[in-house]
């Protein structure tokens, strides 16, 4: 059986090629991918061959928030049927060492993460065809969810994680910085959680669009009017927490200027060494958290997009063929127009030893 994938041999040398596909094993199940989408990391390996000290040192299949249809069980597999659509949780955590022990498989110390370049030999990741995955990993969404929305439950799971690390929020002033896919989605996350005011600050018009429709109350243009946030500096500051999704040091400061005294900044964007503004941590007292993943965030986000008490759909910019991963990737660097871009991975075409053509029918979403 075989597979087509988007493989990354090195920096802008993404290639889609044809490798052989196993069958699943006992507890696991083969997938027909149906949707991937583009994280900032996939951009990342593909833009500078990696982030910080994660390098890109062997080929590569990038994918790690995607959705497929079941299409063959493995042996023991009770928990889904053929045909359901589901999201796939990239995350797998051993379970055994001294943080699983202790409830913090975010922080596994054998952390297998599906398209990570963190570890040699590279993990594997989603933009393919077929993938086989343990069942644990596949999460069945609900009959009319899309493939799309449901390959965003990953992503929104990241965002769940960081607006839990601010505590509660309800009826709290909310700064968020950054409005691309992550921005958009802890808007969101925040609105479901209770927040009263979120505003959000981001440097392109086009991407501060989208946030009205996902929850903000607020949006600022901080290229275009770069005074706007000077009155929430006013008295301490005016946000109970921020979120800085950006990574850029010039949002990190507005939010340190901006924040009350005693409020807490989640940091969310990844970037290098950045200056920190020491005297306004110490001086307001202020809580800096960091957030990385999720764990159990995963399931509440199938469960939120199932239900639409969070509508993703509007963050869904473009679709592109695995064919044309190339473009794909090129277009979800242009901030300009684009949000979360998605690579459609269902075969138009399948060879004779398809479970397809045995009768597999993908069931009606």
């Amino acid at each position: 059986m075989r597979t087509r994938v988007a493989r990354l041999h090195g920096r802008r040398d993404l290639r889609v090629e044809t490798l052989d596909c196993a069958t699943p094993g006992p507890g696991e199940v083969l997938l027909a991918m149906a949707a991937g989408g583009i994280c900032g990391s996939d951009l990342h390996y593909y833009q500078d061959g990696g982030f910080g000290p994660v390098r890109v040192r062997e080929p590569i299949i990038a994918g790690h928030e995607a959705s497929g249809f079941v299409e063959a069980l493995g042996e023991g597999v009770t928990s889904l049927e053929i045909g359901q659509l589901v999201a796939i949780n990239p995350s797998q955590p051993c379970g055994q060492c001294q943080y699983c022990r202790i409830a913090q498989p975010i922080h596994c110390l054998e952390m297998r993460f599906m398209g990570s370049a963190m570890r040699l030999p590279h993990e594997n990741g989603m933009f393919r065809t077929r993938l086989v995955a343990p069942a644990t990993q596949c999460l069945p969404v609900t009959e009319g969810v899309s493939a799309g929305e449901a390959a965003c439950a990953e992503p929104l799971a990241v965002c769940l994680h960081a607006v839990a690390q601010a505590g509660d929020l309800t009826g709290k002033e909310v700064l968020v910085t950054g409005a691309g896919p992550i921005g958009l989605l802890v808007v969101a996350a925040a609105r479901h959680a209770g927040a009263g005011e979120i505003v959000v600050t981001d440097l392109m018009d086009g991407a501060l669009a989208r946030a009205p429709t996902i929850g903000a109350t607020r949006t600022i243009n901080v290229a275009t009017d770069p005074l706007a946030l000077r009155p929430f500096e006013e008295n301490k500051g005016s946000f109970d927490v921020a979120f800085e999704c950006s990574a850029a040091a010039s949002a990190l400061r507005s939010a340190f200027a901006t924040i009350k005294p005693r409020g807490t900044i989640v940091q969310v964007g990844v970037t290098g060494d950045i200056e920190i503004p020491l005297n306004a941590l110490v001086g307001k007292e202020l809580v800096w958290r960091g957030s990385q993943r999720f764990h159990q965030e995963f399931a509440k986000a199938v469960d939120l997009i199932s239900t639409l008490r969070i509508d993703v759909r509007s963050i869904i910019s473009h679709t592109f063929a695995l064919e044309q991963a190339v473009e794909a990737f090129e277009q979800a660097g242009d901030r300009s127009t684009a949000c979360k871009v998605q690579i459609s991975l269902q075969q138009s075409s399948w060879d004779s030893t398809s479970p397809r053509r045995a009768g597999f029918t993908p069931k009606a979403q």
